[in-house]
């Protein structure tokens, strides 16, 4: 019979388990993701896609709306119908068209909780969930008036339906992942890229209820292949709508840009390699570890007598450990299978000519990327191996990962470099200028000045403009012409820099005949230009 082994550390654990709910680590990452996306939802100005939503798309009648989606832009409708309800209720201020983004953010964190619980136990779950609340690019995509949080929070419950459904083919759990798969599918097209790999192992997973597990997926895989043939004829009508710049985007710099925005977020490019290096190396040698843990030698489960517990706390703690060492490894199988897919099936089809691969329209993907980072820092060890130098470096690994991630979340905030350009801020200055002016931009500004200032409307082709100021605004690298007149009569009175925007405004004695040709020809950086002017400006006969 072996004696009890106690410590004041011990004890002190065992009562705080006694007093602290279960559920307690979750609501608080549950706070922690609220406070980092709802804090500062409008601190950051529109950018050229949020801001063409209000301006181009979203209309008071729904059916205008649909007909903006099918002309305009390049993804399923979900997410446009909830945009414009939400319009409809709270108007198309910048926290009214976050809100649904960041509410879906949010709701991610307890579905990547669930997740992390089924592919390997309560370690893995909390692992998940605490790299999710604080991801950057997560939050990025969670304060952004687009599809991108939906379309993270859909792919990520059909990953959590999937998976029970795996583990327990029961007719209600593939009706729910039918469900939540068809919602992705309806919100992104890439979600077919993550849906595809759980059909597959929903329809070939190993095991003495494969034949069970297949005859009750197939009506769910049924389901979902409906949904997306009734989808072409909108994929069709839309014809990759705004895509153009993919193809425009050295391949290469796309697929380095693939692990930098998961590492470092949307915008963390300016803070170099070095950064990016230091985040992955916890990240790398974790999963390193986690692997040699995974293929080494099986660990016991360790006597749980030793951890000052009554009989049936002992019992079930040593079956949770059994379970979280037995689930291991088939959970990181399943979920680097998710994530593989996912993420190399848009690069292979570049090679037969589809090329769409912007790298945030990998985004969903960053989920089971993340589940696999979890099972291999947090499960696949048992209580004595977590005691080892191997268990305490996999939590400091994760520790640290997290400890990144929040950082740079945060960083975010303060830091105007890694943020939306701030065309809030050149909109409140062009306010105060003449309202016989035209203002040039490029393609990347026109929706946000339009947004901030809804007076502005394209110049025709052609046409010309009786104007007695010019202000052009773009960003760097600028032109070598930037600061030079646009037209004969008119001189540099100021130039801004607004968060690394550019505005030069120049002006004349009395208002001239400038043609939109020549104003467009003159925008100051190297970029497709546009021209706005004020509503009611004088044309030149």
């Amino acid at each position: 019979m072996s004696a009890t082994v106690s410590s004041p550390a011990r004890d002190a654990s065992a009562s705080a388990s006694r007093v602290l709910p279960g559920w307690w680590p979750l609501a608080a990452l549950m706070v922690l993701a609220a406070l980092l996306r709802f804090a500062t939802l409008d601190l950051q100005s529109f950018w050229y896609d949020e801001a063409f939503t209000p301006v181009h798309v979203l209309h008071p009648s729904l059916w205008a709306t649909l007909r903006a989606v099918v002309h305009s832009e390049n993804s399923p409708p979900l997410w446009y119908l909830l945009a414009w309800a939400d319009s409809r209720l709270l108007g198309t201020g910048e926290i009214a068209l976050r809100l649904p983004s960041a509410l879906a953010g949010l709701a991610t964190v307890p579905v990547a909780w669930a997740i992390g619980r089924e592919l390997a136990g309560r370690r893995t779950a909390l692992a998940c969930a605490a790299l999710v609340a604080v991801n950057p690019l997560l939050v990025w995509y969670s304060q952004e008036a687009r599809v991108y949080a939906l379309f993270v929070l859909t792919v990520s419950l059909a990953m959590l339906c999937f998976l029970r459904a795996l583990h327990e083919p029961t007719r209600r759990r593939m009706a729910l992942f039918a469900l939540s798969g068809a919602l992705a599918l309806l919100t992104h097209y890439f979600s077919v890229f993550l849906l595809v790999p759980m059909v597959l192992w929903l329809a070939f997973a190993p095991g003495p209820q494969r034949a069970a597990t297949r005859r009750a997926a197939l009506p769910a895989i049924g389901a979902l292949a409906i949904v997306g043939v009734a989808l072409l004829p909108l994929i069709s009508a839309q014809g990759g709508h705004g895509t153009q710049w993919i193809g425009e985007w050295a391949l290469s710099a796309r697929l380095q840009a693939i692990p930098q925005y998961y590492l470092t977020g949307y915008s963390g490019a300016p803070l170099g390699r070095g950064i990016e290096l230091l985040i992955a190396l916890p990240i790398l040698l974790g999963v390193g570890l986690g692997l040699w843990c995974m293929t080494g030698a099986p660990a016991q489960p360790a006597r749980a007598e030793q951890h000052g517990l009554d009989a049936p706390a002992r019992a079930a703690d040593a079956e949770d450990d059994r379970d979280e060492l037995a689930r291991g490894p088939r959970g990181a199988l399943i979920a680097v299978s998710i994530a593989a897919v996912g993420v190399l099936t848009p690069i292979v089809l570049i090679a037969f000519g589809a090329d769409y691969l912007a790298p945030r329209n990998l985004v969903a993907a960053m989920i089971p990327v993340t589940a696999l980072i979890a099972v291999m820092l947090a499960a696949p060890r048992s209580r004595e191996r977590s005691a080892s130098a191997v268990g305490v470096l996999l939590s400091s690994c994760l520790v640290l990962t997290f400890l990144a991630f929040l950082a740079i979340s945060l960083d975010v905030d303060r830091s105007p470099r890694l943020q939306r350009g701030n065309w809030r801020g050149v909109a409140a200055a062009l306010r105060s200028g003449s309202r016989a002016r035209a203002i040039t931009s490029v393609e990347l500004g026109s929706a946000p000045l339009e947004y901030y200032m809804p007076h502005l409307h394209n110049l025709h082709p052609g046409s010309s403009v009786l104007v007695s100021e010019i202000d052009e605004t773009g960003y760097s690298p600028l032109r070598r012409s930037a600061g030079e007149p646009p037209a004969p009569g008119f001189h540099l009175r100021a130039r801004l820099n607004i968060d690394g925007l550019i505005v030069y405004r120049f002006v004349s004695a009395r208002p001239l005949a400038v043609s939109e040709a020549a104003l467009r020809r003159h925008v100051i950086t190297l970029a497709h230009p546009e021209v706005l002017v004020p509503g009611g400006a004088a044309l030149a006969p």
